[in-house]
């Protein structure tokens, strides 16, 4: 696995409209997030769609609040490990929101956000970890700025509103598994 002009090699790639440059090339943040659309549900085309504005709403109640949502995640890794990259990681995906990291505000401009699927109410697959320890280690080494002391979760950046990854995330297994 590697990077090749900020897209990793292994991913299926899908493109995303819910990007923008990044006002610098700092990348030196990696934000663990997890989703499941509709919530607690896993696998089909939802993820996918909701990141490509194409998500039909009409397909289940939940949606309704999704209409006019923009956002998207440079990566998604699915249940089976599967990995699907939507933003290069040069472009700054629209996964953080509101948030703040040491002071410095809209983590979007220099993080990187990995999407896994998946709830705060269930654990995560085997696959799953195995897939992003050896994408993490990847950027680890693509991005020098990145160290695994900038690894958060979405909630540690927006303690307010968000509690992803959530309980169920082994953090000592994942960082255990990476380098430094």
């Amino acid at each position: 696995m590697k990077i090749i002009e900020h897209k990793l090699d292994a991913a299926r790639q899908l493109s995303s409209p819910n990007c923008s440059p990044r006002p610098d090339d700092e990348i030196s943040l990696l934000v663990i997030h997890n989703i499941s659309l509709p919530p607690g549900e896993f696998g089909g085309p939802f993820i996918d769609e909701l990141f490509c504005n194409q998500l039909d709403c009409s397909q289940h109640d939940f949606f309704a609040d999704l209409q006019d949502l923009k956002v998207s995640s440079h990566l998604l890794i699915r249940r089976d490990g599967e990995v699907v990259q939507y933003v290069p990681f040069d472009m700054m995906a629209w996964h953080a929101g509101v948030s703040s990291w040491k002071g410095r505000e809209v983590c979007n401009e220099f993080s990187i956000g990995i999407e896994l699927e998946g709830s705060d109410f269930e654990a995560f697959s085997d696959a799953q970890y195995d897939s992003l320890e050896e994408v993490s280690k990847v950027l680890l080494k693509t991005y020098p700025q990145l160290n695994a002391k900038a690894i958060v979760g979405h909630s540690d950046i927006a303690p307010e509103r968000k509690t992803d990854p959530g309980p169920f995330f082994d953090w000592q297994r994942y960082l255990q598994a990476l380098p430094g």
